[in-house]
């Protein structure tokens, strides 16, 4: 006898996948089994039973004509024989039997079995061959995989009570106020949000004692595992072909259904006990009509109707789940009900093969699905970042990356984090807080232990923050830096830090940045110094005036769009610095002349040509900075000798030719740079510039140096590199607080021992080349080397 369990292997899989087998699924399985039963019982009996016994009908004797020796013809007696002796043997019989039953028997009858184990083996397969097929196995052995992962994951259980921040007796709270109709609006003006350049949840932050924490380890698996269901939704939302699969094996089976029902019913009579057998087999047995017995047909009968039943069962299954499949949205999924209950509702729906499997799962258990929804929220997935951040970013480790920065004060830089560490308020120490391109920052109230915190800066961060934390900030902080792609990702609650004194904007602002609502609430900054803005204005907007009244300093980076509007300019009359780079001007603003108390101006990076208008500066008796540099100045006019306060003069990296003697009758100048131009020659006039410590020429084309130079008896830094020059005058020795002289560039062949009367200048700040170096006696250049 054949043993079931040799038929397992077209039905046998994996023991989790049975999380993805339906109701009806399991039911078909055990029809099968039954119906393979069923099937190998009856060729069991076919191959140990004999099939059919014939008798001979009647016994004719063989009509043949017998020749004597005298070849006289004699006729045998016919007569028909009488009672059972039939004079046939063992082996006469059987051959009987066997022909009778390859020829009189019908084919239904002969191969029912066989048809039977062979449709039962069709159904077998066809339930189970989505979970063989290559294109749709690996995804259900991933999707299996990861479930079971998130089903057994500690972070799943604990999940709900993380991300909603309440226990049990909480929820109880919340529910008797809804049933009492207690508005919970309220608790959403308690907070402030600030979009940014990816859209978050709107979710509310809520103060709350500290869960306890995960174990490291338990919560690396459960960050993976959130890493593991985004690529996996990603890869199978894309296709369907788990669900056509599906409804293809379905469809053959209630296609096998019908037809087997067809032929069955039409044939199940032709399984008859007694069977008329008429086979031309006189010549060996002297018998030709037969009367057998088919010994299996009453059970076959039996059989067949039984068999009948459980296909019709199974096929009105399958109808079922044709209905099932066709009726019902199966490539759509929605976690409304998860969201309801668990209260987590950035849950997303599903598409495509991904929603198919959590129907099928919904029908082995629901519960699979909601304990799987955890790994799909983001609130969720922020929570648990959040515990691991504050596993990895101790407070220790945290104070190990202090720096103090040009501020003089201690600077903590955090980068590219999934979150803010909670640890980090425990850092009292901290006066600065830089965060660079981190998602979901959050500031709770705790922010407050941060007593000593002044600076903020905030570079391309999805910012939430606390009521609390907005109060704080606004009593304790001095200097705000805030990088963005758009205007309305600015944090609405930095137009209310009273307290504030610098605010620098890096970002893309609206061309028509004087209508933008966010920036004319700048009139609130009362204490406002400083206010930097990277952007691309085409004019100063009317919100920057509204702080004239105390803004000193004013800074504007365009992106090279041209500034065209600068009347408003004329009333920030407190101004002491102001900076319009990269602003595409093409003369100084005529605006700049009326800000009488300016110190510093700075045209950096325009397209200035001509500052024949500088005239105009000598009402701003207070400048003593004026930087041109990176121009296409050709020329510096006469009238810059009016600049009696001037002190220090940028004028790199413009196309002078010719430097006009009067420039020098800014005796005031003690830093003058004149470096990346096309200089051939310095004037004498050099000379009169006594307060003169820093003067560069570098990277233009002179020749010589007026012995005049030398007579700047303060100078500290003398850049000449990068030019024309063969002979270093022995007047040097004036220069005796020289502490950097650059010559590397120049057609220099030795250097004077002069040099050594420079007592300040060490090897260090002497820029030349090796060679040239040794050519200085060796007393001078081992006093050089010396420190």
């Amino acid at each position: 006898m054949i043993p079931v369990t040799e038929f397992r292997q077209f039905s046998e899989q994996q023991p989790q996948f049975r999380v993805l087998k339906p109701w009806w699924d399991v039911f078909t399985d055990y029809l099968s089994v039954v119906m393979l039963m069923i099937g190998v019982f009856g060729c069991t009996l076919q191959v140990r039973q004999d099939k059919i016994i014939c008798l001979p009908q009647k016994m004719t004797m063989y009509n043949q004509t017998i020749l004597l020796p005298n070849k006289t013809a004699v006729q045998p007696d016919v007569h028909e024989m009488m009672g059972r002796k039939t004079n046939l043997d063992f082996q006469q019989y059987s051959f009987i039997n066997q022909m009778c039953y390859e020829k009189a028997l019908h084919w239904y009858a002969k191969y029912f079995p066989y048809l039977v184990l062979i449709h039962t083996l069709i159904f077998m397969v066809c339930s189970n061959f989505w979970f063989k097929f290559p294109g749709s196995s690996s995804k259900i052995e991933h999707f299996i995989s990861i479930l079971g992962k998130c089903f057994d994951s500690p972070w799943t259980t604990r999940a709900l009570s993380e991300v909603s921040g309440e226990n049990p007796e909480e929820k109880d709270i919340k529910k008797s106020r809804a049933i009492l109709n207690v508005s919970v609006e309220g608790n959403l003006d308690s907070l402030e949000k600030t979009q940014s350049l990816k859209s978050i949840p709107e979710k509310i932050v809520v103060d709350k004692p500290t869960a306890s924490a995960l174990d490291k380890k338990e919560g690396e698996q459960a960050k993976a595992l959130f890493e593991k269901v985004k690529k996996f939704r990603l890869h199978v939302e894309e296709g369907d072909i788990l669900y056509v699969m599906y409804v293809r094996q379905t469809v053959l089976k209630v296609f096998k259904f019908l037809l087997i029902i067809a032929y069955n019913s039409a044939l199940v009579s032709e399984v008859q006990i007694t069977v008329k057998c008429s086979v031309d087999i006189q010549d060996m047995t002297g018998y030709k009509h037969f009367s057998c017995n088919h010994t299996m047909a009453h059970l076959f009968s039996k059989l067949s109707y039984c068999y009948l039943c459980f296909v019709a069962v199974y096929g009105f299954t399958c109808l079922y789940t044709s209905y099932w499949l066709f009726y019902r949205s199966l490539k759509e999924y929605s976690f409304e009900y998860v969201r309801q209950e668990t209260g987590i509702d950035d849950i997303p729906d599903v598409k495509n093969d991904f929603a198919f499997m959590l129907h099928m799962i919904d029908q082995y258990d629901p519960l699979y699905s909601k304990r799987f929804a955890v790994f799909l929220s983001e609130v969720s997935e922020n929570k648990l970042k959040q515990l691991n951040l504050n596993h990895e970013w101790t407070p220790e480790k945290l104070r190990q990356r202090l720096l103090t920065n040009h501020n003089d004060r201690l600077e903590l830089q955090l980068f590219m984090l999934s979150g803010l560490p909670d640890t980090i308020f425990e850092v009292t120490e901290l006066q600065s807080l830089k965060l660079e391109i981190i998602n979901n920052v959050t500031i709770p109230a705790s922010i407050a232990q941060l007593e000593n915190l002044q600076e903020l800066s905030l570079y391309q961060c999805c910012l939430k923050i606390h009521t609390t934390a907005t109060s704080f900030l606004k009593e304790k902080l001095k200097v705000l830096r805030v990088k963005f792609d758009d205007s309305r990702e600015l944090p609405h609650w930095l137009y209310h830090l009273r307290n504030l004194e610098e605010l620098y904007l890096i970002g893309s602002l609206s061309p028509d940045a004087s209508k933008n609502v966010g920036l004319e609430s700048l009139r609130e900054l009362k204490h406002l110094k400083t206010l930097s803005i990277k952007s691309n204005f085409t004019k100063i907007p009317q919100s920057i005036v509204d702080v004239s009244s105390h803004l000193q300093r004013l800074y504007i980076y365009n992106d090279g769009t041209k500034l065209v509007m600068l009347n408003n300019l004329k009333k920030m009359v407190n101004l002491t610095e102001l900076e319009l780079v990269h602003c595409d001007l093409e003369r100084i603003p005529h605006a700049v002349f009326s800000l009488t108390n300016l110190q510093e101006l700075d045209l950096k990076e325009n397209n200035l040509r001509s500052i024949e208008e500088i005239v105009s500066c000598q009402h701003l008796h207070k400048l003593t900075c004026l930087k041109l540099w990176h121009n296409s100045i050709c020329y510096i006019p006469e009238h810059i000798k009016k600049l009696g306060s001037l002190e220090r003069l940028y004028f790199s990296h413009n196309k002078v030719e010719i430097l006009s003697p009067h420039l020098f009758l800014c005796n005031k100048l003690r830093y003058l740079d004149l470096s990346n131009n096309d200089i051939r020659f310095i004037p004498p006039e050099i000379g009169v510039l006594q307060s003169l410590q820093y003067f560069s020429v570098t990277c233009n084309k002179i020749e010589n140096l007026p012995d005049e130079l030398f007579f700047c008896k303060k100078l500290k830094t003398l850049k000449l590199g990068k030019n024309t020059l063969s002979l270093l005058s022995p007047k040097i020795s004036y220069l005796v607080l020289l502490t950097h002289l650059e010559l590397k560039g120049n057609h220099f062949e030795l250097l004077p021992p002069e040099l050594r009367f420079c007592r300040a200048l060490k090897r260090g700040g002497l820029v030349v080349e090796d060679v040239l170096f040794e050519t200085l006696p060796s007393d001078i250049r081992d006093k050089m080397k010396a420190e």
